[in-house]
């Protein structure tokens, strides 16, 4: 039988939230309420959020550890289900009655050294790669207003912009911004797609809120997220 480890739990203030975390030691996996815990605060939250995403990210502690396509599984005494993981280590966290009844556990696939799993918050993408400039600070007054939510230190923030994570494997990375007839290629640069997070190599374009927003961000390939970023 699987030991329980001891789970210890912080908040953080992430650039996406005020969140609590679960970390999982030597035997490789947490308590699925832990992690049930931390999602279902998104759902409860009363305030404007249909311009979000709020996924569980799996973080390993070494770098590398999820390139070869490890998966999440949630294991109970009734059932047991296997979450694919997206480059970042993100998933969507099914909120089930049965795990939770039965105190299921969270593990990966395949060994990671140690891990720990948080909620992130992500802005919602859009299929044509067209962001008009206003809907990004839509989005991240959005963010920025969970965030104050979780953590009362949030409140001095405000929202300067937003950061577009691309997959390393994408043929072109990158975005635009356009001004009525004028054009602007963003620079990308090499950045870890979370503050914190140990694999520091993924494509990034930041773009930051002019004082009028009559522009548009479009992105050559899909990102993976768009990340709002507070100061």
């Amino acid at each position: 039988m699987m030991q329980r480890v001891h789970l210890s739990a912080c908040v953080t203030l992430l650039l996406t939230a005020g969140v609590a975390v679960a970390q999982a030691r030597v035997d490789e996996w947490v308590s699925y309420r832990d992690a049930y815990r931390a999602m279902v605060v998104f759902d409860k939250y009363g305030g404007p959020k249909h311009l979000l995403h709020n996924q569980l990210q799996v973080r390993p502690r070494a770098k590398g550890m999820l390139d070869d396509g490890a998966s999440l599984l949630i294991k109970g005494r009734t059932l047991q289900t296997s979450l694919a993981l997206d480059p970042l280590g993100r998933t969507t966290l099914p909120l089930l009655k049965a795990a939770y009844d039965e105190n299921a556990v969270l593990a990966p696939s395949r060994p990671l050294g140690g891990f720990t799993v948080r909620p992130r918050i992500s802005l919602a993408l859009r299929a044509d790669g067209a962001y008009d400039a206003t809907e990004l600070r839509a989005a991240c007054e959005q963010a920025l207003g969970y965030a104050r939510h979780g953590d009362a230190s949030a409140r001095s923030q405000t929202c300067v912009g937003v950061r577009l994570v691309f997959s390393k494997t994408s043929p072109a990375a990158g975005a635009r911004v356009r001004a009525g007839s004028a054009e602007t290629v963003l620079p990308v640069t090499r950045a870890p797609a979370f503050a914190g997070d140990i694999d520091d190599d993924f494509p990034v374009v930041s773009y930051r809120f002019a004082p009028t927003d009559a522009a548009q961000l479009v992105t050559y390939n899909a990102p993976l997220a768009i990340l709002p970023v507070f100061e």
